[in-house]
């Protein structure tokens, strides 16, 4: 069974004269293969969570969740000595947005499907011979959500055998941990495009399977 978490760090936005967007948008997937090592990295989200963030008796205002913006670099690098020997990958595509033809720019939605469509061509699926389970950050209306799932199915069925169901889930992070580990990874990617800073990036460059820019 494929274990897989979708998250983007930066924006869409694409008014550069009348407002500050992001000069890039990262799609980054968590894969595994393995059902120990989805349990261990959640494991290791609220542990990361409990003992660093929420340190007892000094927390104010207690957080129930890892943010790649919000969260130390001391912090990051612990919760990945929890997870460095297990077995997983990142993919990840990075936009240059300031390089988008026109007829993308004005649909934000076809956009982001496109370069989530993309890093998933990355990911083996050919083998898979039991369930995908692929979550995503809920960040979507009603309406974008059906549009999103839809393209995936017709885009990643033709790749999977028949007898291998494919679900599609949208949880918010506080749901479902691993969506918090790929949001720490989204945004190390992310961070070294846009601000040339890849102290994060570097600690777990070891997992990345695919990472480029397109455009």
């Amino acid at each position: 069974m494929w274990y897989l978490s979708l998250d983007e760090s930066g924006d869409l936005g694409f008014d550069f004269v009348n407002k500050k967007p992001s000069n890039y948008f990262t799609v980054c997937i968590l894969a595994t293969s393995h059902r120990d090592s989805y349990y261990a990295i959640r494991k290791a989200c609220k542990k990361t969570l409990r003992r660093k963030v929420n340190k007892r008796g000094k927390a104010r205002n207690p957080k129930n969740e890892l943010k790649g913006t919000e969260t130390s670099i001391g912090t990051k690098t612990y919760f990945y000595r929890k997870v460095s020997s297990l077995q997983f990958g990142i993919y990840a595509l990075t936009l240059n947005k300031r390089r988008v033809y026109e007829e993308l720019a004005q649909n934000k939605g076809r956009t982001y499907n496109f370069i989530a469509r993309k890093v998933l061509d990355q990911i083996p699926f050919e083998r898979a011979d039991e369930r995908v389970q692929l979550t995503i950050d809920r960040s979507k209306g009603r309406f974008e959500i059906k549009d999103f799932d839809s393209y995936m199915i017709r885009a990643l069925e033709s790749r999977l055998q028949p007898k291998v169901p494919l679900n599609i889930d949208h949880l918010t992070s506080h749901e479902e941990a691993y969506l918090q580990a790929v949001d720490l990874f989204a945004w190390g990617i992310f961070r070294k495009y846009q601000r040339g800073d890849s102290e994060w990036f570097d600690i777990f460059k070891e997992k990345v399977i695919f990472e480029e820019q397109y455009l």
